[in-house]
């Protein structure tokens, strides 16, 4: 539980260790600059609760809410009393006032998620319950509890009913690609909103370890003694930076479909940020407060969203994204570079009359 033990429905909790509180924190304080300059741009715009009151007539909210009522198991002091704990726990650490209903369902594939417009619910499948151990779960529920804090579950939802309707709407060719050009905007939005989410889940949990075992497990299965924390993050390193321009345009096109980030991503992105000096000053108490989020500025968080886009292009060893850099440094023999991207960057070495490789040849421009 958080620093201190307190009381809930008249018992007092003991926590399992001392774990750091944020009073009053405001959710910017751990979502992704692209995640936070989305919402920022969202809850500042006219009339945007009312559309979305509108709408929740035509989402399948209710129904939702009817059927894990109906088929799963209700999260409580009398059923899956340890998770009911982690929850509470979320909740204070983060300061979220309202616990929100929290359900098991009976899914052998490891998944949760924050949904609903009105109030959000959270979903954990038994597949998740049975594949995490108690530190990693603790930080599998603040993840979700992120999600609620950001009001991440309103545009979760939304993005549920668009891709069923993607999937009724497909024989009308206009109509679904205006639902599907949404979607990919929404997912990734979403991708994003997840990092915010697993940063939530480290503040909550406060066991950097622990969040990397999740990750791990969510990839490979329950066999933590076959896995290794800093080979898995090799991996992410070789994902990043390996192949040539091929490879760089498979990885967007492997992840367009997907709502989260591929896992070693998450995993790097995670150790990066828990290393920051951002998290650093989170954890010794100084963090943008719920009070403040009003005199947010849109044009500042589009401001840090658009650095940080740039940071990441200009950090990156992809193939693809040095490209970028190179195109907007004006570096030379450009179009030979490009050329030989697609060849495989491991080709074999020109020959002796051939002209040096970063040299432009006859034709091409500089």
């Amino acid at each position: 539980m958080s620093d201190d033990g307190h009381e809930q429905n008249g018992h007092e909790r003991v926590p399992s260790r001392q774990r750091r509180r944020f009073p009053g924190i405001s959710s910017r304080a751990y979502e992704h600059p692209a995640d936070r300059s989305a919402l920022v741009a969202l809850r500042r715009l006219s009339g945007f609760d009312t559309v979305f009151k509108a709408l929740s007539g035509l989402l399948p909210e209710r129904s939702l809410r009817l059927l894990f009522l109906s088929d799963s198991v209700r999260v409580s002091d009398q059923q899956f009393t340890h998770l009911n704990d982690m929850l509470r726990d979320a909740c204070y650490i983060l300061d979220l006032e309202k616990v929100p209903p929290m359900y098991v369902t009976q899914d052998p594939q490891p998944n949760a998620m924050c949904i609903g417009l009105d109030e959000p619910i959270i979903v954990v499948t038994t597949g998740l319950v049975e594949l995490l151990d108690e530190e990693e779960m603790r930080a599998a529920v603040g993840h979700e509890v992120g999600h609620a804090l950001s009001g991440h579950s309103v545009y979760r939802t939304i993005l549920l009913f668009l891709t069923n309707l993607a999937l009724k709407v497909a024989w009308i060719p206009l109509g679904n690609l205006a639902v599907l050009a949404i979607v990919t905007a929404l997912r990734e939005w979403f991708r994003k909103s997840e990092l915010s989410a697993d940063r939530a889940g480290l503040l909550v949990g406060q066991d950097l370890r622990a969040s990397m075992r999740g990750l791990m497990k969510i990839a490979g299965g329950n066999h933590l003694h076959e896995m290794n924390v800093d080979a898995f993050l090799k991996q992410a390193e070789e994902y990043e930076a390996g192949g040539d321009l091929r490879d760089s345009v498979l990885k967007i096109l492997n992840v367009l479909p997907r709502s989260h980030p591929f896992t070693t991503v998450r995993a790097a992105e995670l150790k990066k940020w828990a290393e920051s000096r951002d998290h650093q000053r989170i954890m010794d108490g100084h963090y943008p407060r719920r009070t403040e989020d009003k005199d947010t500025s849109v044009g500042d968080s589009f401001k840090e969203s658009a650095a940080s886009y740039a940071d990441d292009v200009k950090g990156s060893k992809d193939p693809l994204m040095k490209l970028v850099t190179d195109i907007a440094g004006g570096a030379g023999g450009l179009g030979g570079r490009v050329k030989r991207g697609f060849d495989g960057f491991t080709s074999a070495p020109p020959s002796k009359d051939a002209p040096p490789r970063d040299t432009p040849s006859q034709g091409e421009e500089e």
